[in-house]
């Protein structure tokens, strides 16, 4: 990892997980603070700013600065043709986000991380948890630990965004147009190719099921984990205003919005930034011995 030449000050919101980032202007910011912000979001996992200018080509230069951009998302365009990466959360275009999740899982790559901000809030509610998927595996009994490590999981889009393909036709990720969704494997527990901790990376957006397992010890062995993930002393939740930022690395955490503004509208801006195919402890090789 690229060295940190500056401290950015961060006021954790918990021992582990989560952190406010104060002083920083996020569309004038130097080389090096947008350095210690990409290794303060391996650290922490997610982060807040306050007071931000951002529109959104404010918004795709931050991305572009901390790493490559994605498409808007697999199945959904961009806002418009002059944004392309910019993906859409509008409440009023069935743009909610209330189940736990983590993003575009269901492809083979998928996103390291993601940039949010909002751009029309309702008068109240609509604050977004994220759960620390690290934590939580760390906080598992070591057995469970030692069955995790072994599984992999199917991840399927098609019963969120299935129908939305079939009505609207996909978009253009990694260079291939997508027309079908089709089911990808991913290690039940993901190592994180920069900090090298495991963390739980599976979620009922968009995990099927476990392989090699039957129906009934799939169901019971993710529902274990997805309670266990989103206990509260692994999650942080942000109320929005007008002008925040949130940074999360998706490869360590799962999400959720909530849907509690009744008719009013919420808009949200996202962008992603390109990952890497997920590994798991099966995956990594062994040292030799001396």
């Amino acid at each position: 990892m690229t060295a940190v030449l500056v401290q950015l000050d961060l006021e954790p919101l918990g021992p582990h997980f989560g952190a406010l980032v104060h002083g920083l202007n996020l569309a004038t910011a130097t080389d090096d603070e947008i350095v210690a912000l990409r290794a303060a979001l391996v650290d922490r996992k997610v982060l807040f700013l306050r007071d931000q200018r951002l529109d959104d080509d404010a918004q795709v230069r931050l991305g572009r600065r901390i790493g490559e951009l994605t498409a808007s998302h697999p199945v959904v365009g961009g806002v418009d043709e002059a944004h392309p990466e910019v993906y859409a959360l509008d409440s009023t275009d069935n743009g909610f986000a209330d189940v736990w999740h983590t993003d575009v899982t269901f492809m083979k790559r998928p996103p390291l991380g993601s940039i949010l901000r909002p751009v029309t809030l309702p008068p109240t509610g609509g604050d977004t948890n994220w759960a620390d998927a690290q934590l939580a595996y760390d906080s598992l009994s070591e057995p469970v630990r030692r069955l995790v490590d072994q599984l992999t999981a199917i991840h399927d889009g098609s019963r969120e965004f299935g129908y939305y393909l079939a009505q609207r036709g996909g978009n253009v990720w990694e260079g291939q147009p997508v027309s079908r969704l089709d089911p990808v494997e991913h290690p039940v527990v993901r190592v994180h190719p920069e900090s090298g901790r495991r963390g739980i990376f599976v979620n009922p957006g968009f995990t099927s099921h476990i392989v090699g397992v039957s129906d009934a010890e799939s169901r019971a062995i993710l529902d274990l984990l997805y309670a266990h993930l989103t206990k509260p002393e692994h999650v942080v939740r942000h109320r929005w205003r007008p002008g925040d930022v949130a940074l999360w690395d998706n490869r360590s955490t799962a999400h959720y919005a909530n849907r509690d503004y009744g008719t009013e509208r919420r808009v949200m801006h996202r962008i992603t930034l390109r990952g890497d195919v997920p590994r798991g402890p099966q995956d990594q090789p062994r040292s030799s011995g001396g």
